[in-house]
């Protein structure tokens, strides 16, 4: 293997992919975080990815009444 940086990247990144599931949230935040631009497209697309494959980074999504309060939790994936 070289000496080359993006080589190493690469290496990481692969790692980080097989360890997403068992990495505690705040660290799967701040590495998505660090890892995409501010372009939306490319987050959602990066998010997607995560999500379906691996579940447990998928967040709840909150619906809420008129009034406000939250009155259903379920994932991104439409169960409640």
């Amino acid at each position: 293997m070289s000496e080359n940086p993006s080589d190493f990247e690469r290496l990481l990144g692969h790692a980080a992919l097989r360890l997403w599931s068992e990495l505690p949230r705040e660290v799967q935040e701040k590495l998505f975080e660090t890892a995409v631009p501010l372009d939306p497209s490319i987050r959602n697309r990066l998010a997607t990815f995560l999500h379906d494959r691996h579940p447990r980074t998928a967040h709840p999504r909150y619906e809420t009444s008129k009034s406000g309060e939250i009155t259903t939790i379920s994932l991104l994936s439409g169960r409640k």
